[in-house]
């Protein structure tokens, strides 16, 4: 057996977490290049947290800048278990989005990342991978809203007007809904997540989704969906809205759902235990990536 080196394995066992052979490893690929939010300094975040769950090896597509054309941006997704969506901005080329909904439609796993869910306003199938989505554009005829009302979601299609917004940079907590699915299966009911934006008023289809966690929206007063999951075709799409930055994605509870909803989205299952310093309902609890 293959074990990572001693820093890496340490910060393992730390999280109570024993690394996999290589075998086992599952292929993820995140793809940015553009995004309204600094992937420059979050993207090695996302690859430092799937990497330290000993179940990962991390590939990174970047895309040319929103100045430049797109048309030979063409990752082969074929080649991995889950696509992490760390991106926010032009349109792929027909070819590409053809790959892409080929590979999700046959069974692909995908993980959509804050910001990645205003991406592609215009394409169909995109919005129904992610279930709802904002900004962009996204108004009342993108489709309805979820929210957990009466201890249910429930679809509300609201009124007119733009859908997509948030309220202060802050703590929040965060509500499981379904304390039975792989991802949130032994998480507490209730935690603190680390500073953050609190998305809301997010629309679209709206199909084949699951609220796993939800929390309550400072501008909205709605319990809002922060954590989903979508099936399209034979895949698996896991949604967060938490991580807006650095300081977002450096929580363990960030970390923990990031981890195991990316290896729910590649096999169905999920192995990654929860690690003990895991946050509680009134204490945050900050993750420190592996030293390299």
């Amino acid at each position: 057996m293959n074990w990572l080196p001693g820093l890496a394995l340490g910060a393992l066992l730390l999280l109570g977490i024993q690394p996999a052979s290589a075998a086992d490893l599952l292929k993820a690929l995140i793809v940015d290049g553009q995004n309204n939010h600094h992937w420059q300094a979050t993207t090695p975040i996302l690859k430092a947290a799937l990497e330290s769950s000993g179940r990962f090896t991390v590939d990174v597509a970047t895309s040319p800048p929103s100045t430049q054309s797109l048309s030979n941006f063409s990752p082969d997704f074929s080649k991995y278990s889950v696509i992490v969506l760390n991106y926010n901005g032009n349109d792929w080329s027909a070819a590409t989005k053809t790959a892409f909904e080929d590979y999700v439609t046959n069974g692909g796993g995908v993980v959509s990342v804050h910001a990645a869910d205003n991406s592609f306003v215009q394409w169909v199938a995109y919005n129904k991978m992610i279930g709802v989505g904002g900004w962009a554009g996204r108004n009342q005829a993108s489709g309805p809203m979820i929210r957990w009302r009466d201890g249910k979601q429930v679809l509300d299609a609201g009124g007119p007007g733009s859908r997509g917004t948030h309220g202060a940079f802050f703590s929040w907590d965060v509500e499981v809904r379904d304390p039975e699915h792989p991802i949130t299966k032994g998480l507490p009911p209730k935690w603190l997540h680390t500073r953050d934006e609190l998305y809301s008023m997010l629309a679209g289809p709206a199909e084949n989704v699951t609220v796993l966690a939800t929390a309550h929206s400072d501008t909205t007063q709605q319990n809002e969906p922060i954590l989903m999951v979508i099936s399209y075709g034979k895949g698996r799409v896991f949604h967060t809205t938490m991580g807006h930055n650095e300081e977002s994605m450096k929580d363990v509870g960030f970390v923990t759902t990031l981890n195991r909803g990316a290896e729910w989205a590649a096999t169905g299952e999920v192995t990654i235990p929860i690690p003990t310093n895991f946050p509680t309902a009134d204490k945050v609890s900050v993750w420190t990536p592996p030293a390299k």
